[in-house]
């Protein structure tokens, strides 16, 4: 293995074992998976994720829809609502958690759609799957394995939604690319991500718990633009959201981290 390999493989590793740790815990809040949610009474932690996702962008009703325990507040903004999904449509969730965002999708696809979740923690489709169970959701199905290298076939999915995920990749356009090769021709992408606004000091850049809590690992709107329109993608968007500092603020206070990353949309077409 050389030693670009290792370092992608090292950071695989270290997402894994946080987010594994997180399914068999309490949770996080917004994208960070290290503020609130770690402490105090259940009731308390059901409500910090709770209004952390409704900041966020998703309603109450949204928040309270989903099997109790999909929702573990690491989302960084709403991609279902930006989806405007359909009955009958297939849709695809990368790195799908404990499902939150599937069980959306699910209801606002109906019985005659389908959504797939992919994750690539064992810990976290576990959950995902114990979620499904407590509801009616035969819909919905969720699959171990990595966005780099998703176990969908080609041309079979109608939407991908994404939430504040592929800024964990070590290798974004291959996620681009595997997500251009399943999308239907006109299947489309619906993200919400981290983006950089400006270069990361290299010690925060370094920091692997900044990159497990969705910083580190950001790309510039720029560079995520170019890898869209390289891996075929058409209507390309990428909208940062510059409200979303104050959220981050939270996340990670004192640190400063809202000056150089944003939370955004991000938008583009198979043709």
């Amino acid at each position: 293995m050389g030693t670009n390999e290792a370092n992608l493989d090292s950071v695989k590793k270290s997402v894994r074992q946080r987010y594994g740790q997180i399914a068999t815990s309490a949770g996080g809040c917004g994208c960070t998976t290290t503020c609130c949610g770690t402490s105090g009474a259940t009731s308390a932690k059901k409500r910090d994720v709770a209004a952390a996702a409704q900041a966020l962008g998703y309603s109450a009703e949204e928040t309270g829809s989903a099997p109790e325990g999909a929702n573990l507040g690491l989302g960084c903004g709403n991609p279902v609502a930006m989806a405007s999904l359909r009955p009958g449509q297939t849709v695809l969730d990368l790195g799908s958690g404990a499902g939150f965002d599937a069980f959306l999708a699910a209801k606002a696809v109906g019985p005659t759609g389908h959504v797939i979740g992919v994750d690539m923690t064992p810990e976290m489709v576990s959950k995902a799957r114990q979620n499904k169970a407590k509801g009616n959701s035969e819909n919905i199905e969720f699959r171990l394995g990595e966005i780099e290298s998703l176990p969908v076939a080609d041309n079979s999915v109608d939407v991908i939604l994404s939430n504040c995920v592929i800024n964990l990749s070590p290798d974004k356009a291959r996620v681009f690319r595997e997500a251009f090769r399943v999308l239907k021709p006109e299947g489309r992408l619906a993200i919400s991500d981290m983006v950089a606004t400006q270069p990361l000091p290299e010690s925060l850049r370094q920091d692997m718990e900044l990159h497990a809590g969705c910083v580190a690992g950001t790309a510039p709107v720029e560079e995520v633009k170019a890898m869209l329109l390289a891996a075929g993608f058409a209507e390309v968007r990428v909208e940062p959201n510059p409200q979303s500092r104050a959220v981050i603020r939270q996340w990670f206070p004192g640190r400063g981290i809202e000056d150089y990353v944003v939370s955004a949309t991000i938008e583009a077409v198979k043709r």
